[in-house]
């Protein structure tokens, strides 16, 4: 009776595993619509560039409130999730970003740039309970041996969905729904935001329908007090947690108006350039899953590695609308990611700080230099940030054990990275104007580097057997 039951739900583990796949696709998308949201509402609230980064204050400030307040209620009641079970949190996830979505029509209607950040915030709150239940809950959709395969697909989606939203978010509210005489109007934003309500309704459908295993586990002891900051290492990678999603964020919200500034383009032109910054992270996600698999030999991880980045970029140059030679840039960041790869030697805290290394050198090129140089150097981030979430996280809860859990939460919490450093960057913008803002990521890099050297020295080799990166 029992291994009958068993068996049927390995049938049913595609079907559960590609719904939440979609899930993680528009998951990815969402969030990268902020970066299209950003222009947008500057220039329809005329707001200054400090103003305008309340909109990544506010979702990614839900992140940190979210993390909180579970991590509060975990360690004095027990994890929520293990109770409630994995399907019906991942619903409320779902449930609660739908509604997000939908507050966009009122905020719209009423043309009223508050209503917009409290719905960036309910929106910013389901991802976060997201974040916490769906990466757990894919790793228990078949056998532990493949799991880490089943994550990297998924997270891979998630970047698909960060990679096609500025080209398609940006079609939608920059042209589709605009107003016919091309000026900006708040009702631009109902439509499309109302589709991505529907489509989250839907997924939470699916999987409403879809027969889940439950995978509630007997309850383990709760861990008393903040033991686990008593690890340096934790400390420390919390702080680099925070400084490699803020910097991200940051350059990721500034690339429409740094191209703006430094070359003249208009939204409609810039969003398919915003499209490759984050296309590269899906590149470099890929790439690292493969580089950092400890099992393969060099020459196979050079095969794979140069299958699957030949695969993704053309996948890329086929969403974006721009032409080869305008694209063609990317292949020498690709080729630098390979060489970085390869003096990484799979060791993660190595690889982090080359990464880190060359992004400071990249950012200090697009402060200082003009023209395609500078645009060149701000597109080539993306790539290097690919790894930075996985490699971060695995070197910060490194050793923890009994607070391990505890130590996860602290490092999650630290996505409010998000949240405060694009309201420094757009402070110094609004003074010195965009290109020398950039200042501020230069900083964020520059701790992130001293980190992976730190743990290099004091932490020596971490066993990771393949990058599991996504926020």
């Amino acid at each position: 009776m029992i291994n009958k039951e068993v068996k049927t739900q390995s049938r049913n583990y595609t079907v559960p595993l590609m719904t939440i796949t979609l899930l993680f696709f528009m998951w990815g998308f969402i969030t990268c619509m902020n970066d299209i949201l950003i222009p947008y509402l500057k220039q329809l609230f005329k707001l200054t560039f400090f103003e305008s980064m309340l909109v990544q204050f506010c979702f990614f400030g839900a992140y940190f409130i979210g993390s909180l307040i579970y991590f509060l209620i975990s360690i004095s009641k027990g994890d929520p999730i293990n109770k409630a079970g994995y399907k019906k949190g991942i619903m409320f996830g779902i449930f609660l970003a739908a509604f997000g979505c939908v507050l966009f029509y009122p905020a719209a209607t009423f043309s009223y740039y508050p209503l917009f950040l409290g719905a960036l915030f309910i929106l910013g709150l389901g991802f976060t309970v997201l974040q916490i239940t769906a990466n757990a809950y894919v790793s228990l959709l078949g056998s532990g041996e493949s799991a880490s395969s089943r994550l990297n697909m998924t997270q891979a989606f998630n970047a698909f969905g960060t990679t096609i939203a500025p080209v398609l978010g940006g079609h939608l509210i920059f042209e589709l729904f605009s107003e016919p005489d091309g000026t900006f109007s708040a009702v631009a934003t109902r439509i499309p935001y109302l589709i991505f309500a529907g489509i989250l309704l839907l997924v939470a459908l699916l999987i409403s329908r879809v027969k889940l295993p439950s995978f509630q586990t007997e309850s383990e002891e709760t861990v008393q007090g903040w033991g686990a900051l008593k690890y340096n290492h934790l400390k420390f990678g919390v702080f680099a947690m925070f400084c490699y999603v803020g910097g991200e964020v940051a350059v990721g919200s500034f690339i429409i108006s740094f191209l703006e500034e430094t070359m003249n383009f208009n939204e409609a032109i810039s969003k398919n350039y915003l499209s490759l910054y984050w296309g590269g992270a899906m590149i470099g996600r890929f790439l690292g899953a493969i580089s950092l698999n400890q099992s393969l030999s060099q020459g196979k991880k050079a095969i794979y590695m140069l299958g699957a980045a030949t695969a993704v970029f053309l996948v890329i140059f086929s969403i974006v609308d721009l032409s080869f030679a305008q694209i063609s840039f990317f292949l020498v960041f690709i080729a630098l990611n390979f060489v970085a790869f390869f003096i990484g030697k799979a060791a993660p805290a190595r690889t982090l700080s080359i990464f880190a290394a060359v992004n400071v050198v990249l950012l200090i090129s697009a402060m200082v230099n003009h023209g395609e140089l500078a645009m060149y150097s701000i597109l080539g981030i993306g790539i290097f940030n690919s790894i930075m979430f996985s490699n971060i996280y695995t070197l910060a809860i490194s050793g923890l054990g009994k607070y391990t859990s505890q130590g996860s939460s602290l490092v999650v919490m630290a996505i409010l990275g998000g949240a405060i450093v694009p309201i420094f960057q757009g402070y110094l913008a609004d003074q010195f104007g965009v290109q020398h803002s950039f200042i501020i990521p230069v900083f964020c890099y520059l701790v992130i580097l001293i980190f992976g050297a730190y743990c290099s020295k004091y932490l020596g080799h971490v066993e990771t057997t393949e990058s599991k990166s996504g926020h």
